[in-house]
């Protein structure tokens, strides 16, 4: 007589998240275990070369410094010139966001780069829409994947709902691809489906297809680390710190709240969202109706193998093409030089000063799809 298998597959219940973060808690909700109380910083020098000796970022974090004050006068300089047209890419990746899963969607910001981006979607949808979605912010690691426990934690928040995930801008499209992986796992390990598609600010890569401009302009959010984005730092998984039911690490730096620039950011875009939404609209409405001006290329990977070969870079992962990335390496790795597509670029004020105080040169490269990219130095051998 034959016999019958019932397999019950048992889903961990997890624990509410710790409230942490300087943003309104209505904008964000961080899917975070708070490291706060741990000693996780490293100096700059000792954190790359334990990198690129088999270590990974994510066990440690870099030393962030308080910006100069002529810094922070560049930021705001920068934040001045770009809000409008900020406001507008918001507006249109919203729109785009709505039109392709209506409102019945959950926010997923990736941590920390693409937290203000994520709170800026949720606000505009909610003042041009009178519609709260919902956001978390939630931990991906290059190499590692995404924080299973956060999306089993929204799973079970919001069951039956699309989730939307989004990021500031994109570089090689590196993160794109661990999401593509992801997903793919939760599918096959849970039995969740979920998008794979990448909202974003600005896609000077083409990787991704629901994006609010394909051009390399500066978003004043990349300029500043936590001081922009909540006082939360990057994100920590390590084994003696983030066990098999906790989600992915992170600190929150609470004594900088002086300093914090969090929700500047977001009102001072925000402030244009009613006189941008028609542009915003109408740009949205364009892309749906021209899908080959949304299509995936991957362009900006064949500048990255241009610039490989050039200098005689084998490692990828040295090269961060766009001018986020390229701030990222100015203010936390070794940069061994910046290309930029050409010197006046009125985008790269912040990172011509900024490698004008480390010592690092400046290339002329031409016919970038970027404005700009970081050549992290190789601190063992020739640059590989």
């Amino acid at each position: 007589m034959p016999h019958v298998h019932i397999v019950y597959f048992s889903r961990k219940r997890l624990k509410a998240p710790v409230p942490i973060g300087s943003y309104d808690p209505d904008d964000v909700t961080f899917l975070l275990k708070d490291l706060s109380h741990v000693s996780l910083e490293q100096r700059t020098e000792d954190r790359e070369a334990a990198m690129q000796t088999g270590g990974h970022y994510s066990e440690s974090l870099p030393i962030e410094y308080q910006p100069t004050d002529e810094y922070i006068r560049l930021f705001e300089l920068a934040l001045k010139d770009s809000a409008v047209r900020i406001a507008r890419a918001v507006g249109t990746v919203s729109e785009m966001i709505i039109k392709k899963h209506g409102f019945d969607v959950v926010l997923a910001s990736l941590a920390r780069g693409g937290t203000p981006i994520g709170v800026l979607i949720k606000r505009y949808i909610k003042q041009m829409y009178g519609v709260n979605l919902p956001h978390y912010s939630l931990s991906i690691i290059r190499g590692k994947g995404i924080d299973e426990n956060a999306l089993l934690y929204m799973n079970e928040n919001h069951p039956g709902k699309a989730v939307q995930f989004v990021d500031g801008w994109t570089g090689k499209g590196a993160i794109r691809k661990v999401l593509i992986a992801a997903c793919e796992r939760m599918n096959e390990k849970y039995g969740i489906q979920l998008n794979d598609e990448l909202a974003v600010l600005a896609d000077p890569g083409y990787c991704a297809n629901t994006f609010g401009t394909r051009e390399d302009f500066l978003i004043p959010s990349a300029c500043l680390n936590s001081t922009v984005s909540g006082l939360i730092s990057r994100t920590v998984l390590r084994d003696d710190l983030i066990g098999p039911d906790d989600f992915h690490g992170a600190k929150y730096y609470k004594d900088w709240e002086s300093s914090d620039l969090s929700r500047v950011f977001v009102d001072s875009i925000a402030a244009y969202f009613d006189q941008s939404a028609i542009e915003a609209k109408e740009e949205a409405f364009q892309m749906q109706a021209h899908p080959e001006q949304t299509e995936v290329t991957w362009q900006g990977m064949r500048d990255i193998a241009r610039i490989q070969n050039d200098f005689g870079i084998t490692n990828v992962n040295f090269v961060k093409p766009g001018v986020g990335e390229t701030t990222r390496v100015l203010l936390r790795r070794v940069p061994w030089k910046i290309l930029v597509d050409r010197l006046d670029n009125p985008n790269l004020k912040h990172i011509l000063l900024l490698a004008q105080e480390r010592g690092v040169p400046v290339e002329p490269y031409p016919d970038m799809t970027y404005s700009c990219c970081g050549i992290i130095k190789a601190l063992k051998g020739d640059a590989e």
